[in-house]
């Protein structure tokens, strides 16, 4: 994934750079947080300027999860100049993106883990970073979702409509899934809920349904499967959501809406040199001055 975002932002190398600055021109610079945050992705911006050049020495001053201040600095780098200038975009672009993901995911497990609620993400994930997001997800305190399509059984309308019903669906997993797995299904309706709960379903999903049906589908389960709610949550309704008796939250703006927070590369100026005092020119005393005319009048 870092050869890829290189190959993307340098490939063709750093003109710019490199028509600046001989290759022994040496620099240190440091990456500081313009904002309050939750820091993600250290780890891949240190490889991003070692995969630039190993020449380069990173220091990371903070662990990813932790919280940091605004003017907080989160990394130092020295080395060559033209490979610190090469990485800087490549290696923001990383943290930026995941610490912002975090930071949101961050607000979000504050609220709903006291009230017993697990808060999880979804694959609306940007395409190539999947692992990457889930784990600013992960970093921030909220949980993963699957993975991907072959991690377990989520039953989803499309599926339930091309098979007819709800249960048929539901019996062709159990005709082919291994004994070990859950099943998990989407439903809109109380109908829906209802007919999972009669066909054993292990999961039930309340797809974007309101806080009235969600009470009346969390009386009709009575505890029969784990309660995940989806769609329709937003940070200002989470608490009103959590307590409703349900058991998990799936949230896609955890990755798909978190916005990048802001974080820069600063290369400190270089301080003038101290010019040398000037000396000043020597001045004999009065009374020297009195003794040589004596001496000379002698």
């Amino acid at each position: 994934m870092i050869d890829l975002a290189l190959e993307e932002d340098a490939g063709l190398g750093d003109v710019t750079s490199r028509a600046i600055f001989a290759h022994n021109h040496r620099t240190s610079a440091y990456i500081e947080a313009k904002q309050d945050l939750v820091i993600c992705g250290l780890e891949v911006a240190a490889g991003v300027f070692t995969r630039v050049d190993s020449a380069l020495k990173v220091e990371l001053t903070a662990h990813d999860g932790d919280f940091v201040k605004k003017g907080g600095i989160v990394l130092r780098v020295s080395g060559p100049t033209a490979s610190v200038l090469t990485a800087e975009r490549t290696a923001l672009n990383f943290i930026q993106r995941l610490s912002g993901i975090a930071t949101l995911s961050r607000k979000f497990a504050e609220v709903a883990k006291p009230l017993g609620v697990r808060v999880v993400d979804t694959r609306k994930t940007t395409p190539g970073y999947r692992e990457l997001e889930k784990y600013a997800v992960r970093t921030g305190g909220c949980h993963n979702h699957r993975y991907s399509l072959g991690e377990h059984v989520l039953i989803k309308d499309n599926h339930i409509a091309a098979a007819g019903s709800l249960t048929a669906a539901v019996q062709r997993v159990r005709d082919a899934a291994p004994h070990t797995a859950k099943i998990e299904v989407e439903t809109k309706t109380l109908a829906e809920v209802r007919e999972a709960v009669r066909v054993g379903a292990e999961v039930i999903m309340l797809d974007n349904m309101t806080p009235d049906q969600i009470r009346a589908s969390v009386a009709a389960i009575a505890g029969a499967a784990i309660i995940e709610v989806s769609g329709g949550v937003r940070f200002e309704t989470l608490r009103d959501f959590a307590v409703l008796g349900i058991d998990v939250i799936s949230i896609g703006a955890l990755t798909h809406s978190a916005p990048s927070v802001d974080l820069s590369l600063t290369v400190p100026m270089p301080k003038p040199a101290k010019k040398p005092a000037a000396k000043k020119p020597a001045t004999k005393k009065p009374a020297a001055k009195a003794k040589a005319k004596k001496r000379r009048a002698a």
